[in-house]
This record gives structure tokens, C-alpha cells and sequence, in this order.
């Protein structure tokens, strides 16, 4: 089903195109899907900038990079059809106009000026987020990665054959799961952080401290509270890393996992209001994923929401973007105010599924209540209330305390 448009430079949309969601990943696909079961019949066009179908990300830093899987496609290739949804792939937003309920997009392999507007009812903004690079340095230097796309893990799996070293810049979320699964591919590996540990923005330093203990116990050498001064080459491919204490590590490949922005560019002079820099930039929300402009929603890593306390927050994990998914389709369609679930996150990393459950902060006060030396649990509290629970190898005792986190709970009742 093809929506109105107008593929000519400067042309403007004639019709409706119903609901056209920017963004073809985890959120996008969702918000489609939740659209027709709840009962939309309007058109609904769906965004990618990729040339492939929407995936599934977290298999990429594991199973994709090992050579398990090759497609990790959220849906099958019959589900468009069958559903009705417009899938346009190898497209860039480049505008959206909130007056004229347009975005504008251009094909990735066509030249800017040869442009094609979209005219909407309703428009979903999950433009999700671009890596950041290293200052400085070539990105197209052999040798150097990133994992963001299937694209991305693809190339990095085609040069794990012929590498013994490698160096991971950034102990956040991706840095530690790709240095897990590169050490289980029989590559000496270093992960190298400033902080004083691994995970220490999100999780804090105890708990970062227990997740690095997991780390060295299975062969990754962590060097923490030390930062990357130069990426050193040949001249064609990356031949180490030099550290501001002056060492220098030799390495095959070096991977850069040091966090991501946000995809707003083309929302300059849309009026669409970004969220403060503090707050993590992005798309400002409020509670239910609705933007400063009428009609226009924005969810999942590029989306920052309002919370109870009337605080903007993005939040980049993948049950998060799933549950506002929900809440927006079910806006779009009609539906009654729904509010999200209690955040949830995991990672795999050498066997143990490590799980977060609630909206903890580095600065909560920890309680470490089960440690073996492999596996532990800990509670999270704020001013007395419990305010997350994090386990590794622990699933039933996270998942239990679901119920607690849903009202305000006494960390005391816990302990």
C-alpha cells in the first residue's frame, strides 16, 4: 500500500498517508504493528533508513557476531503485506513540517536535491541514535568498529578469523557484551574505560566493580580509570591504541563503544521541542510520547519522556522502547491513556543473563544482598524507597520484585 507523495524536488504531498512512522527498528515496527491490533485502518508507512527490514538489535554484540545468526528480521517478510504496511527502506528524514503534516525524506543511494514528501495524520519520530566516533579519527580506517547496524556486526564477524588482539574502547552496555563474546572467539581482549569501572554511569561502581569481577574472571583484561589518547595505524589499518598513562596495546581490531546521540538533526526549524543536554538530548515527550507539535509522537532511544515527577528522561533499552511502543499505538488508535511498565533491561554476557529491573541511579545507595563471587543480587533505594534490583544469574529473584517496584516500597521491608 503505497502512501501519497510527491518524488520531485520542492513538489508538496497531496492526500493522507494516515500514520507515517520514521524509523524502521524495534520501535517503529512496533508501533505499526500495534496500530493494526487495535484496530486502525489508516494507511501506516513505515521509514527505514537501512536497506534491510527491521531487526532485532541486542543479537548483534552475541549471536550475530559469532556466526549463529545472519537475520535476526522482527517479522517475516509476508507481514507487511498481510498487514498493510507501507515499508519504504534506504530512506533519510530530512524535514518534517508539523504546519503542513509532511516529512520529507531522500533515497540513501540518490543525491539530496531529488526528494520525496510524505504527507501524515499522525507522524511516530524513532529515528533511534548514531554511535560517536573517536575525534580525529578516519572512520573508514581498516580495522576500526562500530556496532550499531547488522552492517556493522557483519564486518566486524568477517575480520575475527584472522585477528588474536583486540582492544574495546568503552565499558558501557555494548562494550562489555562485545568484549565477552570476542574473548569466547579465542581473542585476547582489553577493555578500556575512564570511569573507575565498567557499567559505573548506569549501574554505579559497586555494582560496575562486580560486573568488571565477571569480566577478568573469564579473560578480559579491564583497564578502568584510563582513557584513549590515540588510535594508532599503519597507514591503512589499525595497528593498536596509546592510553593517556602512556602505554601502548597492540591490537587487531579496536572497537568503539563510547554511547550514542540522538537522530534530531532534521527536526531543525520544525519547531519540535529537543529535550535539555542534561536530560540526555533528544526528543522532548511528555508521558505519553506526545511532542511539542500536534499529531507528532516520538518514542524509543531518541525519545525523551516525561515521568511522574514531571522529569524529562531518555532511556535506551529495549523493553522501554517496547512499552512505549504500546502506549503510542494505542494513543494513535483511540484507545484510553496507558502508562509504560517498570523499566526493564538485560545483558548476556559469559552465561549470566545480568537483569535490571526500575529506575535506579548511580548515585542510589546499593545493597549488595547475594554475592558467590559469579552471581549476586542487589537492591537499589532512594531515600529510603527501593528504586531498582539488579541480578546476574539471579532471573526469578529480579523478576519477583516487579510488584514492589510498582508502588512506593520501603527498601527496609526488603532487607
Amino acid at each position: 500500500m503505497a502512501g501519497a507523495t510527491d518524488t520531485e524536488s520542492g513538489g508538496a504531498a497531496q492526500g493522507v498517508a494516515g500514520t507515517v512512522i520514521v524509523g524502521a527498528g524495534l520501535g517503529g515496527i512496533r508501533v505499526a504493528e500495534g496500530l493494526r491490533s487495535n484496530g486502525y485502518q489508516a494507511p501506516v508507512t513505515l521509514i527505514g533508513v537501512e536497506p534491510h527490514p527491521p531487526y532485532d538489535r541486542p543479537p548483534l554484540s552475541k549471536s550475530v557476531l559469532v556466526g549463529k545468526d545472519d537475520r535476526v528480521d522482527l517479522k517475516p517478510a509476508e507481514f507487511y503485506g498481510e498487514s498493510t504496511i507501507d515499508l519504504r527502506l534506504g530512506r533519510r528524514v530530512v524535514a518534517i513540517d508539523p504546519e503542513q503534516h509532511t516529512v520529507t525524506v531522500v533515497a540513501v543511494d540518490s543525491p539530496d536535491d531529488v526528494h520525496e514528501t510524505i504527507r501524515y495524520d499522525t507522524a511516530v519520530l524513532a529515528t533511534g541514535l548514531r554511535p560517536r566516533l573517536l575525534p580525529g579519527v578516519a572512520d573508514d580506517l581498516a580495522g576500526l568498529h562500530v556496532v550499531r547496524t547488522i552492517d556493522d556486526a557483519l564486518t566486524l564477524r568477517s575480520e575475527l578469523a584472522a585477528a588474536s588482539t583486540a582492544v574495546v574502547i568503552g565499558a558501557g552496555f555494548i562494550g562489555c557484551e562485545v568484549a565477552a563474546t570476542l574473548t569466547g572467539h579465542d581473542i585476547a581482549v582489553t577493555l578500556v574505560e575512564p570511569a573507575p569501572t565498567p557499567l559505573a554511569a548506569a549501574l554505579g561502581t559497586e555494582i560496575g566493580a562486580l560486573v568488571g569481577r565477571l569480566l577478568s574472571d573469564n579473560g578480559v583484561t579491564v583497564a578502568t580509570g584510563v582513557g584513549v589518547t590515540e588510535v594508532v595505524d599503519d597507514g591503512t589499518r589499525v595497528t593498536g591504541v596509546r592510553l593517556d598513562d602512556g602505554r601502548e596495546l597492540q591490537a587487531d581490531l579496536v572497537v568503539v563503544g563510547i554511547g550514542s546521540v540522538p537522530v534530531t538533526e532534521y527536526l531543525e526549524g520544525s519547531g519540535v521541542e529537543l529535550a535539555p543536554r542534561e536530560a540526555g538530548g533528544g526528543i522532548a515527550c511528555d508521558g505519553h510520547g506526545l511532542t511539542s507539535a500536534a499529531d507528532v509522537y516520538a518514542l524509543g532511544d531518541v525519545a525523551s519522556w516525561r515521568d511522574d515527577d514531571g522529569v524529562q528522561r531518555r532511556v535506551e533499552h529495549w523493553n522501554h522502547t517496547v512499552d512505549q511502543a504500546a502506549v503510542v499505538a494505542h494513543r494513535i488508535a483511540g484507545g484510553d491513556p496507558m502508562t509504560a511498565n517498570v523499566p526493564y533491561f538485560w545483558s548476556d554476557q559469559f552465561g549470566l543473563k545480568i537483569q535490571m529491573l526500575g529506575d535506579p541511579r548511580p548515585t542510589d545507595t546499593v545493597h549488595i544482598v547475594d554475592d558467590d563471587g559469579r552471581k549476586f543480587l542487589a537492591y537499589y533505594s532512594r531515600d529510603g524507597i527501593l528504586t531498582g534490583v539488579i541480578g546476574a544469574g539471579k532471573v526469578g529473584a529480579v523478576m519477583k520484585t516487579r510488584p514492589k517496584l510498582q508502588a512506593p516500597t520501603p527498601i527496609a521491608e526488603l532487607l
